[in-house]
């Protein structure tokens, strides 16, 4: 029996590289979708783009950390048009402060306060109306750091094993309302988040190939999916060493982080 096709989605994060390329993935006649991020001109700029493609786009120009503005649309949002699928994507990331000193206090902060608070925010917002409908899909973008942390990023690492957890947790409490749990784990994707990492990025991939697969992966139902397979089995394998081996592994990873221009005046 074919599976329904999400005619109502939200997506957190959209004016980044991978909420942009999961934005025109999706949009198609016949879908609505509610695009949040900080900046209304890159909104006004992916709605019309997505409208383009024959879906209907509303906006919403929010702060994931901000809870209650975030709730009041989304549950406005929802009343109007039922929600499918939510793609909670919103992240940022961060590193090790000058010459390898300590993460800055505000920088390891936002990281949880957006990518573990924000999803939270996002699931917490729409969780009830799909349980009590019975139908629905939840996607988190999580990542292969989460997995196994990134030796020059802790908070980000941190931040996305939460997510992680998170997920496994609502998969299992969800599961029995009809309402699925998909957690996403991608590797390095070309976007500008990751022109700020320098540092080696093994198999890196285009935005929209990873929009293509993370809604394959959604598509059919999958508790979590790591990719590229190289990387991820890569990292799986790791887990199975010593730590001193595993260690001698992620020093391949070593990397420096620029600070994000965005929050310069946090």
């Amino acid at each position: 029996m074919p599976r329904p096709d999400p005619n109502s989605i939200v997506l957190t994060g959209a004016s980044g590289g991978i909420g942009t390329a999961l934005a025109l993935e999706y949009a198609a006649p016949g879908r609505v979708l509610l695009l949040v991020a900080r900046d209304p001109d890159r909104l006004q700029a992916l709605a019309a783009a997505v409208e383009a493609r024959g879906a209907q786009a509303e906006w919403a120009a929010i702060d994931v950390r901000d809870r209650a503005a975030l709730r009041s649309a989304l549950a406005a949002f929802d009343a109007r048009h039922p929600v499918d699928l939510v793609l909670a994507n919103a992240g940022v990331t961060g590193g090790l402060g000058p010459d390898r000193s300590r993460e800055p206090d505000a920088a390891s902060d936002r990281q949880f306060d957006i990518n573990l608070g924000g999803v939270v925010n996002t699931v917490t917002a729409l969780v009830e109306p799909m349980r009590l409908r019975g139908r629905g899909q939840i996607a988190l973008v999580a990542s292969l750091a989460g997995l196994r942390a990134l030796p020059d990023m802790p908070s980000y690492s941190a931040s996305k094993a939460a997510v992680v957890a998170y997920g496994h947790s609502l998969r299992g409490w969800l599961k029995p309302f009809g309402v699925s749990v998909t957690i996403l784990c991608p590797g390095f994707v070309t976007s500008p988040m990751s022109a700020r990492h320098k540092g080696a990025k093994p198999f890196e991939i285009s935005a929209e190939d990873a929009a293509r697969r993370m809604r394959r992966a959604i598509e059919r139902r999958a508790a979590i999916h790591a990719f590229p397979l190289l990387l991820a089995t890569g990292i799986y394998l790791q887990g199975l060493l010593p730590p001193k081996l595993a260690d001698l592994f992620m020093k391949g990873f070593e990397a420096e982080i620029d600070p994000d221009p965005r929050f310069e005046r946090e």
